[in-house]
Protein backbone atom coordinates (compact mmCIF):
# COMPACT_ATOMS: atom_id res chain seq x y z
CA UNK A 1 0.00 0.00 0.00
CA UNK A 2 1.15 3.69 -0.48
CA UNK A 3 1.29 5.59 1.68
CA UNK A 4 1.23 9.34 1.53
CA UNK A 5 -0.31 10.60 4.59
CA UNK A 6 -1.47 9.04 8.32
CA UNK A 7 -3.62 10.36 10.67
CA UNK A 8 -2.78 10.22 14.09
CA UNK A 9 -5.07 10.85 17.00
CA UNK A 10 -3.24 10.62 20.48
CA UNK A 11 -3.59 12.95 23.86
CA UNK A 12 -3.81 16.59 24.13
CA UNK A 13 -2.28 15.46 27.57
CA UNK A 14 1.38 13.63 27.86
CA UNK A 15 0.26 10.96 30.14
CA UNK A 16 2.14 9.63 33.72
CA UNK A 17 4.82 7.64 31.76
CA UNK A 18 7.91 8.63 29.82
CA UNK A 19 7.13 5.61 26.82
CA UNK A 20 4.17 7.83 26.03
CA UNK A 21 6.39 11.03 24.81
CA UNK A 22 9.25 9.06 23.82
CA UNK A 23 6.86 6.42 21.77
CA UNK A 24 5.38 9.48 19.40
CA UNK A 25 8.78 11.42 19.16
CA UNK A 26 9.77 7.77 17.08
CA UNK A 27 6.84 7.66 15.68
CA UNK A 28 7.17 11.32 14.16
CA UNK A 29 10.54 10.76 13.07
CA UNK A 30 9.90 7.54 11.49
CA UNK A 31 7.28 9.26 9.57
CA UNK A 32 9.07 12.21 8.58
CA UNK A 33 11.95 9.53 7.47
CA UNK A 34 9.52 7.35 5.09
CA UNK A 35 8.27 11.01 3.56
CA UNK A 36 4.80 9.92 5.26
CA UNK A 37 2.99 13.36 5.82
CA UNK A 38 1.46 13.70 9.28
CA UNK A 39 -2.30 14.68 9.60
CA UNK A 40 -3.33 15.11 13.36
CA UNK A 41 -5.33 17.54 15.33
CA UNK A 42 -3.35 20.59 14.76
CA UNK A 43 -2.20 20.83 18.81
CA UNK A 44 1.15 21.65 20.24
CA UNK A 45 0.39 19.79 23.40
CA UNK A 46 0.57 16.69 24.98
CA UNK A 47 1.45 14.05 23.00
CA UNK A 48 -0.42 16.02 19.96
CA UNK A 49 2.88 18.55 20.00
CA UNK A 50 5.21 15.77 20.97
CA UNK A 51 4.49 14.06 17.38
CA UNK A 52 4.18 16.99 15.49
CA UNK A 53 7.50 18.71 16.80
CA UNK A 54 9.30 15.51 15.79
CA UNK A 55 8.13 15.08 12.64
CA UNK A 56 9.32 18.99 11.62
CA UNK A 57 12.34 18.74 13.63
CA UNK A 58 13.26 15.84 10.98
CA UNK A 59 12.23 17.38 8.11
CA UNK A 60 8.90 15.98 7.61
CA UNK A 61 5.14 17.72 6.55
CA UNK A 62 2.82 17.93 9.08
CA UNK A 63 -1.10 19.14 8.58
CA UNK A 64 -3.19 20.50 11.70
CA UNK A 65 -6.67 20.27 11.44
CA UNK A 66 -8.49 21.94 14.51
CA UNK A 67 -11.88 23.16 15.06
CA UNK A 68 -12.21 27.17 15.60
CA UNK A 69 -13.59 26.63 18.80
CA UNK A 70 -10.34 24.54 20.01
CA UNK A 71 -7.53 26.99 18.48
CA UNK A 72 -7.41 28.08 21.66
CA UNK A 73 -8.44 25.75 24.47
CA UNK A 74 -6.20 22.89 22.74
CA UNK A 75 -3.55 25.42 21.65
CA UNK A 76 -2.82 25.88 18.35
CA UNK A 77 0.41 24.80 17.15
CA UNK A 78 1.71 27.80 15.21
CA UNK A 79 4.78 26.47 13.18
CA UNK A 80 3.28 23.50 11.28
CA UNK A 81 3.34 23.07 7.20
CA UNK A 82 -0.35 23.67 6.89
CA UNK A 83 -2.69 24.92 9.84
CA UNK A 84 -6.87 23.60 8.90
CA UNK A 85 -8.70 25.64 11.19
CA UNK A 86 -12.89 23.77 10.42
CA UNK A 87 -16.32 24.84 11.76
CA UNK A 88 -16.80 22.14 13.65
CA UNK A 89 -15.49 18.77 14.95
CA UNK A 90 -17.51 16.92 12.59
CA UNK A 91 -15.95 18.57 9.53
CA UNK A 92 -12.32 18.23 11.33
CA UNK A 93 -12.90 14.37 11.58
CA UNK A 94 -14.29 14.54 8.02
CA UNK A 95 -11.54 16.75 6.39
CA UNK A 96 -8.72 14.52 8.86
CA UNK A 97 -9.77 11.02 7.02
CA UNK A 98 -9.98 13.07 3.38
CA UNK A 99 -6.43 13.77 3.97
CA UNK A 100 -5.04 10.20 5.20
CA UNK A 101 -4.12 6.94 3.64
CA UNK A 102 -4.39 5.33 7.37
CA UNK A 103 -5.42 6.24 10.64
CA UNK A 104 -3.28 5.38 14.01
CA UNK A 105 -3.94 6.08 17.73
CA UNK A 106 -1.29 6.72 19.87
CA UNK A 107 -2.56 6.70 23.26
CA UNK A 108 -4.65 8.99 24.62
CA UNK A 109 -8.59 9.82 26.18
CA UNK A 110 -11.90 10.16 24.87
CA UNK A 111 -11.07 11.82 22.10
CA UNK A 112 -8.68 9.44 20.49
CA UNK A 113 -11.00 6.29 21.41
CA UNK A 114 -13.90 8.03 19.68
CA UNK A 115 -11.58 9.37 16.15
CA UNK A 116 -10.38 5.91 15.88
CA UNK A 117 -13.73 4.14 16.26
CA UNK A 118 -15.30 6.09 13.70
CA UNK A 119 -12.39 5.88 11.50
CA UNK A 120 -13.00 1.85 12.44
CA UNK A 121 -16.36 1.74 11.63
CA UNK A 122 -15.87 3.49 8.49
CA UNK A 123 -14.13 0.64 7.27
CA UNK A 124 -16.55 -1.80 8.64
CA UNK A 125 -19.21 -0.35 6.47
CA UNK A 126 -16.96 -0.09 3.12
CA UNK A 127 -17.26 3.52 3.38
CA UNK A 128 -13.21 3.36 2.94
CA UNK A 129 -10.39 0.87 2.39
CA UNK A 130 -8.09 2.46 4.55
CA UNK A 131 -6.20 0.85 7.68
CA UNK A 132 -6.99 1.49 11.22
CA UNK A 133 -4.47 0.82 13.90
CA UNK A 134 -3.74 1.14 17.74
CA UNK A 135 -0.04 1.53 19.02
CA UNK A 136 0.40 0.15 21.72
CA UNK A 137 2.75 1.67 23.77
CA UNK A 138 4.16 0.18 26.90
CA UNK A 139 0.38 -2.22 27.01
CA UNK A 140 -1.82 1.12 26.84
CA UNK A 141 -4.60 -0.52 24.85
CA UNK A 142 -3.97 -4.78 26.17
CA UNK A 143 -7.39 -4.25 28.27
CA UNK A 144 -9.21 -2.60 24.94
CA UNK A 145 -7.79 -4.94 22.57
CA UNK A 146 -9.13 -7.77 25.28
CA UNK A 147 -12.67 -6.36 25.68
CA UNK A 148 -12.66 -6.15 21.49
CA UNK A 149 -11.56 -9.93 21.94
CA UNK A 150 -14.63 -10.49 23.91
CA UNK A 151 -16.97 -8.31 21.63
CA UNK A 152 -16.31 -10.73 19.06
CA UNK A 153 -16.55 -13.69 21.32
CA UNK A 154 -19.64 -12.90 22.25
CA UNK A 155 -20.98 -12.10 18.90
CA UNK A 156 -20.97 -8.63 18.36
CA UNK A 157 -18.37 -8.17 15.96
CA UNK A 158 -17.53 -9.71 12.64
CA UNK A 159 -13.71 -11.64 13.18
CA UNK A 160 -13.51 -9.78 9.62
CA UNK A 161 -14.34 -6.75 10.76
CA UNK A 162 -12.13 -7.15 14.22
CA UNK A 163 -9.07 -7.98 11.81
CA UNK A 164 -9.34 -4.55 10.46
CA UNK A 165 -7.66 -2.68 13.36
CA UNK A 166 -4.15 -3.50 13.37
CA UNK A 167 -2.54 -3.65 16.66
CA UNK A 168 1.50 -2.81 17.05
CA UNK A 169 3.94 -2.22 19.86
CA UNK A 170 6.31 -0.35 18.40
CA UNK A 171 6.25 2.55 15.49
CA UNK A 172 8.52 1.09 13.01
CA UNK A 173 6.47 -2.29 12.93
CA UNK A 174 3.36 -0.61 12.37
CA UNK A 175 4.15 1.26 9.58
CA UNK A 176 5.56 -1.99 8.06
CA UNK A 177 2.00 -3.38 8.86
CA UNK A 178 0.66 -0.15 7.07
CA UNK A 179 2.69 -1.20 4.03
CA UNK A 180 2.00 -4.38 3.52
CA UNK A 181 -1.89 -3.79 4.29
CA UNK A 182 -4.49 -5.36 2.07
CA UNK A 183 -7.95 -4.46 3.42
CA UNK A 184 -10.58 -7.58 3.47
CA UNK A 185 -13.34 -7.53 1.29
CA UNK A 186 -16.30 -6.48 3.56
CA UNK A 187 -19.69 -7.55 3.11
CA UNK A 188 -22.52 -5.32 3.55
CA UNK A 189 -23.55 -5.10 7.37
CA UNK A 190 -27.15 -5.47 6.71
CA UNK A 191 -28.44 -7.27 3.51
CA UNK A 192 -31.65 -6.36 1.69
CA UNK A 193 -32.93 -9.51 2.82
CA UNK A 194 -32.36 -8.29 6.45
CA UNK A 195 -34.68 -5.31 6.23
Amino acid sequence: MDLQSICVYCGSNAGLRPEYADAARHFGQLLAERHIRLVYGGASVGLMGELADAVLAAGGEVIGVIPHALVAKEVAHPGLSELLVTASMHERKARMAELSDGFVALPGGLGTFEELFEAWTWAQLGIHRKPCALLNVAGYYDRLVGFLEHAAAEGFMRRLHQSILLVAEAPDQLLDAFGAYRPPEVEAWVRADET
